[in-house]
């Protein structure tokens, strides 16, 4: 297959991992097979590739976005608490941010690690509570960077920032806008500056779309996790958009918020969500481009 246009998933292509999980909205999958899922019981429930669960950490609120370097360590962004954590496989936890400014961070999201070494944390709003900055979209959202030990903050104007991720040749910043359905990129300038932004694909991606996950696969396909129609929508390289499931009724997928990659070849795509207590599993067409810590 070349071409993501002829790719579509039934509700048969779709099986199920892991039981009794409790708001899985993200998943990290190790080489080795492991996976690591947010659990707002504890901070991740690590799943082994014989089947066992085990909850790691005690961090309280709500867990969300997920990122792991080279050495194992897990970043958690907390949307309950509004702080960045750092946890260690042996369930150690380090708070490395709650405050920029002088001021509360507000809603952190997501958390990316690129090939840089460099963190990237969004905040989805300041508006409390954070429903009303999607029910009524309004532009309060942002983007730190740290850079070294150094946290700047280098996008803003975002209605509801969620996940973001680099292209391949780290040219370009993309970025979930949940409230107005739209993937932004911004292009990533020499001195590491962010350049003007613009819409990547349909803008919104359809009418009333919430979109909340992005990720890409080796062949440079953006995968969007879409909550309103519990869709999965990828949009290839030159912007148009292929919606490849969706089930309004939620007899499959209940409100998919974030898609990895794993697997010894990276084609096993995984699915958390908000509502469900497992994970949704499918073979994709193409490999998942590899993350840092692969």
């Amino acid at each position: 297959m070349t071409s993501m246009a002829d790719f579509r998933l039934s509700p048969a292509d779709i099986d199920f991992v892991g039981a009794e999980l409790s708001r899985p909205e993200c998943i990290i999958a190790a080489p080795g097979g492991t996976l690591w899922i947010s659990d707002n019981r504890g901070g991740v429930t690590q799943r082994t590739p014989d089947g066992a669960q085990t909850i790691i950490g005690g961090i309280g609120g709500d867990p969300n976005g997920l990122a792991m370097d080279r050495q194992g360590n897990l970043y958690i962004a907390n949307i309950g608490d509004g702080r960045l954590y750092r946890l260690q496989p042996d369930g150690s936890h380090l708070v490395l941010l709650e405050r920029f400014g002088g001021k509360p961070l507000g809603a952190v999201n997501f958390v990316y690690l690129d090939h840089l070494d460099r963190l990237w944390l969004t905040i989805s709003t300041v508006t409390e509570p954070r429903s009303e900055a999607v029910k009524q979209p309004r532009p309060d959202g942002y983007i730190l960077r740290r850079d070294g030990g150094t946290w700047r903050r280098v996008a803003e104007g975002f209605h509801f920032t969620n996940e973001v991720r680099l292209d391949r040749a780290g040219r370009h910043l993309y970025v979930a806008e949940t409230a107005t359905g739209t993937v932004t990129r911004l292009p990533v300038l020499a001195d590491g500056s962010l350049g003007k932004r613009e819409a990547f694909g349909p803008s919104p991606l359809f009418p009333g779309a919430l979109i909340d996950g992005i990720t890409f696969d080796a062949a440079g396909n953006l995968w969007v996790t879409e909550i309103s129609r519990n869709a999965l929508v990828v949009i290839q390289p030159d912007g148009t958009a292929v919606t490849v499931f969706e089930d309004p009724a939620g007899s499959v997928l209940q409100v998919p918020t974030s898609l990895t990659f794993g697997g010894a070849d990276l084609k096993t795509a995984y699915v958390g969500s908000l509502r469900m207590t497992r994970l949704a599993r499918f073979q994709a067409p193409f490999p998942g481009e590899p993350l840092r810590h692969w």
